[in-house]
């Protein structure tokens, strides 16, 4: 077996320590939704929710808890799209070419890229998740060691599935457009209804049927999901809406994922082929 994508992963990882100013703002930005959005909405949705009758014998989640969910899908959704970036700067600069006529099989350089991401984007994870316990955000609350670290666990194969459907996505995008503003331009037309057409940042029972169907087949819409699952459990309630979380639903998103990143593999692989630097 060949390990040529690790020359690959190692030259992203190195860039990513490399760049202070790329090492910094993806740590800072997750931090500052918490801490501003967070806080904010927080306070205000607790405060006109509070009045609203809850079940008995339902734990309440506060909202800024059930957003930390949002927000960690929200961080590795724009981190993992915008990761292909470095695949189009590549090409621009003739580096592409000189990686094509080496060795390294083609498929090693989307794997190499996207492992990389993945990285990145558990390293980002495990921020949100230490930084929110500081801002009252509640995951694993009861939970023993154990339990703790099986959630742990499933939120990060959750993180990496995703982020690797979504860097295949964005690799796809980069290898094709010619210039940075057209690739800004198809990775914001492509972010912003898989972003709001979900379950991020709010509940989806009040979306109209269209928008509630489309959400269920949402990629960011499995992964908030399962990551609710692990973190805050099977039975919670939060703004009025209870939920309840099945086996079946936590197997329904892995697939989801799965049969998502193996859809972008396809198309990613199909591209590198035909590329032609």
């Amino acid at each position: 077996m060949s390990f040529e994508f690790r020359a690959i992963y190692w030259r992203e990882m190195l860039k990513y320590f490399r760049y202070k100013s790329v090492l910094v703002t993806s740590m800072i930005q997750p931090v500052m939704w918490l801490a501003f959005f967070g806080l904010a909405m927080s306070d205000s949705f607790d405060k006109l929710t509070s009045l609203v009758p809850n079940e008995p014998g339902v734990p309440v989640v506060k909202y800024i808890t059930y957003m930390g969910a949002g927000i960690i899908a929200m961080d590795v959704l724009f981190s993992s799209l915008f990761g292909g970036t470095t695949l189009m700067f590549d090409k621009k600069f003739s580096l592409l070419r000189e990686t094509l006529a080496s060795p390294v099989p083609r498929s090693h350089i989307i794997l190499g890229v996207g492992l990389s991401g993945v990285t990145k984007a558990l390293f980002q994870t495990f921020i949100i998740i230490g930084f929110g316990k500081l801002v009252g955000m509640e995951f694993f609350k009861g939970y023993t060691l154990i339990e703790t670290f099986i959630a742990i666990v499933g939120i990060m194969l959750l993180v990496a599935i995703f982020t690797l459907g979504f860097l295949f996505l964005s690799g796809s995008i980069a290898i094709t457009v010619e210039n940075p503003e057209g690739m800004q331009s198809i990775l914001t037309l492509v972010s912003m209804p898989i972003f709001f057409v979900s379950n991020a940042l709010y509940p989806i029972d009040g979306f109209p049927t269209i928008l509630k169907v489309l959400s269920m087949f949402n990629p960011l819409t499995l992964l908030a999901g399962g990551i609710r699952y692990f973190a805050l459990g099977t039975n919670f309630s939060v703004m009025g809406n209870h939920y309840i979380y099945t086996p079946v639903d936590i197997v329904v998103s892995f697939l989801g994922l799965i049969f998502f990143a193996l859809i972008m593999l396809s198309a990613a692989m199909w591209r590198f082929n035909k590329v032609d630097i």
